[in-house]
C-alpha cells in the first residue's frame, strides 16, 4: 500500500527531517544552563533586549529560590504593638511610610496581625484614641515556613489575595517577612514608588534581585565604591568599565565574566570599542553591607 501511495510516505519523511532541520538549528535546551545560554545568544542577536533578557534570568532564579532567600529578616521588621495607642504608633506609619505592618504582643514571635495603613482612613484625619483598637482593624496574618518555594508563594499571593506573609522558622519563631513585591523585585529589579528617594549617584546602578545588579559601564569608579561600600582604585581608571576591561586585558565579548576581589563582572552588552553594560553579582557579607534604598 505504501507503494501505491508515494506522497504519504514522502510527507511523512519530509516532516521527520523538518523536525530534525528545526532541533539543529533552534537549539532546544535540554538543563537550565543551556537555556540560559540560549537566552543570552537571542540578546546577543538583538532578538531581546538586556532588560528582557535580565526578566527572564529573574524568572528563572525566582524558581529556585526559598522563602528565606528573599524575606526581610526580622530585625529588620517594622511592627506595632497591640496596646499601643494612636498617639505612639501612627508616627511609626507616617515615618515607615509602608502600607502593611505586622502587629505584635510581647514580642516578635507573637504576632497577631496585619495592619493596613489604609484602613485607618476610615477612622478619619482625628483618630478618637478612645474609640480607636488596633485588635479591632488588624487583619488575620498568613504564616509561611522559610523552605517555601518562592515561585509557589506568589501563585498563593495572586490566587488568594494577599500582599504579605509571615515568615518562620522550623521552631516556630517568626524570622522575617515577605511581601508580594519582594518577589516581583526578583524579577524585574527595584519597584520605586512616590516614597522613594532618588539619588543621582545611583542612576547608573540598577538592582536586579538580591545579589545581581546592572551597572554602566561608564560608572565612576567613584560612585561604584559609594554604593557597593567597596574599595576599588580610581586613580588609574576613573570609570568601572575601564577596570573590568584592564582585568581582562582585552576587549571582552558580550557574555564574558571575570571575578575581581570577589566581585563577579559579567558583559552584558558591548560594541566592537568598549564594554557598555556589566552585570555584576556582589555576596552581602558583615563587612560589606550593601544599602541601596
Amino acid at each position: 500500500m505504501n507503494d501505491d501511495n508515494p506522497h504519504s510516505t514522502n510527507g511523512s519523511s519530509r516532516k521527520s527531517w523538518a523536525s530534525k532541520l528545526l532541533q539543529l538549528f533552534t537549539g532546544e535546551p535540554n538543563s537550565r544552563e543551556e537555556l540560559v545560554d540560549l537566552i543570552q545568544d537571542a540578546e546577543e542577536r538583538d532578538l531581546i533586549d538586556n532588560d528582557t533578557k535580565e526578566m527572564i534570568e529573574g524568572v528563572l532564579d525566582v524558581a529556585e529560590l526559598k522563602v528565606r532567600d528573599i524575606m526581610v529578616p526580622r530585625s529588620q521588621m517594622v511592627t506595632i504593638d497591640i496596646n499601643q495607642n494612636v498617639e505612639s504608633f501612627l508616627p511609626i506609619v507616617i515615618r515607615a511610610q509602608h502600607s502593611r505592618y505586622p502587629v505584635i504582643s510581647e514580642n516578635k514571635d507573637h504576632v497577631e496581625g496585619i495592619l493596613l495603613a489604609k484602613d485607618l482612613l476610615a477612622y478619619g484625619f482625628g483618630l478618637n484614641q478612645e474609640e480607636f483598637s488596633l485588635a479591632n482593624v488588624i487583619r488575620p496574618a498568613v504564616i509561611v515556613p522559610e523552605s517555601k518555594r518562592v515561585d509557589i508563594l506568589l501563585k498563593e499571593f495572586r490566587s488568594q489575595r494577599y500582599h504579605m506573609a509571615i515568615v518562620v522558622d522550623e521552631y516556630g519563631g517568626v524570622s522575617g517577612l515577605v511581601t508580594i513585591e519582594d518577589i516581583l523585585e526578583e524579577i524585574v529589579g527595584d519597584i520605586e514608588d512616590e516614597t522613594d528617594q532618588h539619588d543621582d549617584n545611583k542612576a547608573d546602578i540598577k538592582r536586579i534581585n538580591k545579589s545581581r545588579y546592572s551597572v554602566k559601564a561608564l560608572t565612576m569608579i567613584e560612585d561604584f565604591n559609594d554604593y557597593f561600600n567597596t574599595n576599588f582604585d580610581d586613580e588609574e581608571y576613573d570609570t568601572i568599565g575601564g577596570m573590568v576591561a584592564h582585568g581582562f586585558g582585552h576587549l571582552p565579548k558580550v557574555g564574558e565574566e571575570i571575578t575581581i576581589e570577589g566581585i563577579v563582572f559579567k558583559v552584558t552588552s558591548a560594541d566592537k570599542r568598549r564594554i557598555q553594560q556589566l552585570q555584576v553579582t556582589i555576596a552581602e557579607t558583615e563587612n560589606n553591607q550593601i544599602d541601596t534604598h
